[in-house]
């Protein structure tokens, strides 16, 4: 089936048959040829966000003491809208439920800027918090912590994984704290948490490395290769093994990094990059230029 949405008929691509000749047209009856312009002409707010802890659907009353004309209000019109300004700042978050989601939204966007999660992972850890505090889930909790371990949660959910080391770091909270809190959100809501994979720490690795996306290739290539020998992936950690195998690929591709380097950007020590890259060399017996 081909909608013509010129005509609003629907046809058969097969013999021209025309289904539909009536089709009624749901978007606007403006036009827009910028953005700019379609931003102006639209008649609608903002979508709602569960990142916004009254999901953006409350008022607001502008600071300008202005009318729709632009006209400046009288002194007495100003104090009244003062007074309105100050009732309504104070009903937007009246109960205890909303200061909560007030101050846990505000430290969220705080994380979420500094770790630069994308708009996706926000709206998901969001939305694990407030079934947390809406079933009442999580009394005289942190909400430090609680907000900490809905973001990495949210993370391995959608399988880009940031450690808790990454996390407490720009957080308030320890990691051990954030790492209890984690286990307390998985066990409340019953979530089915995905194993971490060692390929989905790799290109956030590769792009802060600034190497070639051949390496990034060749990397992914060695773990496949990895997961195929039984015991040299299981019980590791994701991060040592993503940064032993861009390690080894950097040298096969001839763009050479220091281990000192791949081990401060994954956040693991020397060490484990120098095991598992023997381990991985030895396992895969990979033949390593001088």
């Amino acid at each position: 089936m081909v909608l013509d949405s010129a005509k609003g008929e629907t046809i058969c691509a097969t013999c021209g048959l025309v289904l539909v000749d009536h089709r009624i047209d749901s978007g606007p009856e403006w036009r827009a040829f910028t953005a700019e312009e379609r931003e102006s002409r639209a008649r609608t707010g903002a979508p709602s966000s569960y990142t916004i802890h009254d999901k953006g659907l409350s008022t607001m009353i502008d600071w300008r003491d202005r009318d729709s004309s632009g006209r400046q209000f009288s002194s007495r019109q100003r104090a009244q809208i003062a007074r309105l300004r100050k009732w309504q700042i104070r009903t937007r978050v009246h109960s205890s439920m909303d200061r909560n989601l007030a101050q846990a939204m505000t430290e969220l966007d705080r994380l979420a800027s500094q770790l630069g999660l994308t708009k996706s992972i926000k709206e998901l850890a969001a939305l694990l918090y407030r079934k947390l505090i809406v079933k009442r889930l999580a009394k005289s909790r942190s909400i430090d912590a609680t907000v900490g371990a809905s973001i990495y949660a949210a993370c391995r959910l959608r399988e880009t994984p940031r450690s808790l080391e990454e996390i407490a770091r720009h957080s308030r909270v320890s990691k051990k704290k954030m790492g209890a809190h984690y286990r307390m959100l998985v066990m409340k809501l019953k979530l089915k948490m995905p194993i971490s994979e060692p390929t989905n720490y790799i290109p956030r690795f590769i792009t802060e490395l600034g190497l070639p996306g051949e390496v990034q290739a060749k990397a992914i290539e060695i773990i496949d290769m990895a997961k195929q020998e039984r015991g040299l992936i299981t019980g590791r950690d994701p991060r040592g093994l993503a940064a032993a195998a861009i390690y080894i690929a950097s040298i096969l591709v001839d763009s050479r990094i220091t281990q000192r380097e791949i081990a401060s950007c994954a956040g693991v020590t020397e060490v484990t990059v120098r095991n598992r890259y023997k381990e991985l060399v030895n396992a895969l017996e990979i033949t390593m230029a001088p």
